[in-house]
């Protein structure tokens, strides 16, 4: 399963840098860019803490690619 994100994309419409958005949320900067990568998946406290911020929710800020999860079912009988 692969984690998408549009943080960058929020983040960078409201003029922030990343050390910005980690002040606002309590974590470091390498932890946003981290999540910008797809490289960490977020507590759902930091989601919704992040979706605070750009006033949006956090499936718009964030979504998994379910492919993964379709192959590896799909020869399993029913």
């Amino acid at each position: 399963m692969t984690m998408r994100t549009s943080l960058k994309l929020h983040r960078l419409e409201k003029d922030m840098k990343q050390s910005d958005l980690a002040d606002l949320v309590n974590v470091r900067r390498e932890t946003i860019g981290r999540l910008e990568q797809g490289l960490y998946c977020p507590s759902l406290r930091l989601a919704m803490d992040i979706a605070k911020v750009f006033d949006t929710t956090v499936e718009d800020l964030f979504s998994f690619d379910d492919e993964d999860d379709a192959a590896s079912t799909s020869g399993k009988a029913a």
